[in-house]
């Protein structure tokens, strides 16, 4: 292959994405001369996209909405077959893999910042990222999980790989999670959008060990102040990125890079924003 290398980060939309930021440090401290940009794919582009990379294309970081259309593109991972839900592309010797490093980043970023193993888990959304956070929690070791959302027959693929992973699975609408509903929930992730827990975020943390928020910008979100507010510690979105970003660096270059150095670039890139 070329030495230099392309590589992005595919979705829709995607101009507000750190994740060029996150890679661009990483190839900095490897040394190496590639190149990293955000590439915005209409929905149902994706396969059409990744069918006119060249051979300098290297790797590809994919979020929404092309996380289950990326499933196809490659030879999938353990994790992927198991999940249906991909979030990464890199081209091999022999031939294009799908990886799937939500997980190991939600599980790395939960250990790095020293939370304790959860019992329970109660989980935001059933869509994509909310499937990954479901097999994070496993490997994290909860046993209980709760998923919240609008609609029971859009939870029934979640609920259905909650229970597969050995996982004690119940659903809760999210108009009845009132004050208190989750207390005692070890971790609460949200994986929707910010705005759409607005009028119920003091509700949800109320009793909650835990709260992590998959968005990082805006920030803080309406869930991350009432978590503040109930003095409950909160990670974010950029802890996610940037864990999910170490093996997709890794997967990508051979090579490994620290979890801080990914996180400091994703808060510098957030922070040339303001």
């Amino acid at each position: 292959m070329p030495t230099t290398q392309q590589c992005a980060v595919i979705g829709h939309p995607v101009a507000h994405s750190l994740s060029p930021a996150i890679h661009r440090a990483a190839y900095r401290s490897l040394g190496l001369d590639w190149s990293y940009r955000a590439v915005d794919v209409e929905p149902g582009g994706l396969p059409a996209f990744v069918a006119g990379l060249d051979e300098t294309w290297r790797g590809l970081s994919v979020t929404a909405p092309h996380k289950i259309d990326l499933v196809g593109l490659g030879a999938p991972d353990e994790t992927v077959r198991r999940l249906g839900v991909a979030n990464t592309w890199v081209r091999t010797a022999d031939g294009p893999v799908v990886a799937n490093t939500d997980v190991t980043g939600f599980v790395l970023a939960c250990r790095t910042r020293g939370l304790p193993a959860p019992g329970s888990v109660a989980v935001v959304g059933a869509g994509a990222t909310a499937r990954s956070v479901i097999a994070a929690a496993a490997q994290l070791g909860a046993h209980d999980l709760t998923i919240v959302s609008r609609s029971l027959e859009r939870s029934s693929q979640a609920l259905m790989l909650a229970a597969k992973l050995g996982l004690e699975a119940q659903w809760m609408p999210l108009g009845e999670a009132g004050p208190g509903a989750l207390s005692g929930v070890d971790l609460l992730v949200s994986t929707v959008p910010a705005a759409s827990l607005a009028e119920v975020a003091e509700g949800l943390v109320a009793g909650v060990a835990t709260v992590f928020d998959v968005v990082y910008d805006p920030w803080p979100t309406p869930l991350a102040t009432a978590a503040a507010h109930a003095g409950a510690p909160v990670l974010d979105g950029l802890d996610l990125l940037a864990g999910q970003a170490v093996d997709q660096v890794r997967l990508m270059t051979g090579h490994e890079v620290p979890l801080d150095l990914l996180r400091s670039a994703a808060q510098d890139g957030l922070n040339a924003r303001l």
